[in-house]
């Protein structure tokens, strides 16, 4: 259903964006932010998935600044690799890139940001630093987002919806009280007997009811917001 394209962020870098349009006019855009893995086919279906949907969606290829048209899989040596580029991705730079996909869709109405894991972690961030992007997102939905503990006082300037599996052994308790503690008006819902990526069906960590009704969740949450 969709396209890579070329974007260009702030600082000058060029990147490419996977972009799934859909039918008729758009109620909305979504910029989709990935995993560690590249904008993979899983990726890339949760773009088209939004499309079906009635959204303009794209999703940034944030290893362009380490390695041009990356997408790794799930199995041990892509694995290894996705850990060792983790390593080098700076959220600074990171939200350029997510801004430049913002930017690049915003023309279709009310945006939000919507991601996965690192993505899911963006998608706060972009919540919270929206203004020093230039963007202006309607909403941001997070899906396990690691490491939210530690920015977890910064403020959203938006609607935020955020998913953990209650079983997620890359995501303490700890940093979703943090999360609770500081903004008691952010939606968050924990998924029982679901753990880390149980929204992506190419994962054996897979929880199909988990997903089904999580992404049911976003998607009221997007019509709500967005329309």
């Amino acid at each position: 259903m969709g396209e890579f394209v070329s974007v260009k962020a702030s600082d000058g870098h060029g990147l490419s964006a996977y972009v799934a349009k859909p039918e008729g006019t758009a109620k909305g855009a979504v910029v989709i932010v990935q995993e560690i893995f590249g904008v993979n086919p899983s990726i890339q279906g949760v773009a088209d998935h939004y499309a079906k949907h009635g959204y303009l969606a794209a999703a940034p290829a944030l290893f362009d600044r380490y390695e041009r048209d990356l997408q790794l899989g799930y199995g041990p040596e892509d694995m290894k690799k996705a850990f060792e580029l983790y390593g080098k991705l700076k959220p600074e730079t990171a939200l350029l890139d997510v801004a430049a996909a913002f930017k690049h869709i915003e023309s279709a109405g009310k945006t939000a940001v919507l991601g996965f894991c690192y993505g899911g972690l963006m998608s706060w961030l972009s919540a919270t630093r929206a203004k020093s992007l230039g963007i202006t997102p309607a909403a941001t939905v997070g899906y396990y987002a690691g490491g939210i503990g530690s920015v977890a006082t910064e403020t959203p300037v938006c609607p935020v919806l955020l998913h953990f599996g209650a079983d997620d052994d890359h995501i303490g308790n700890d940093q979703v009280d943090a999360v609770r503690s500081a903004h008691p008006d952010v939606t968050i819902y924990l998924y029982e007997g679901a753990g880390h990526a149980f929204a992506n069906p190419a994962r054996p960590s897979f929880v199909p009811a988990a997903a089904e009704t999580a992404d049911e969740r976003s998607l009221a949450f997007l019509h709500k917001h967005l329309g």
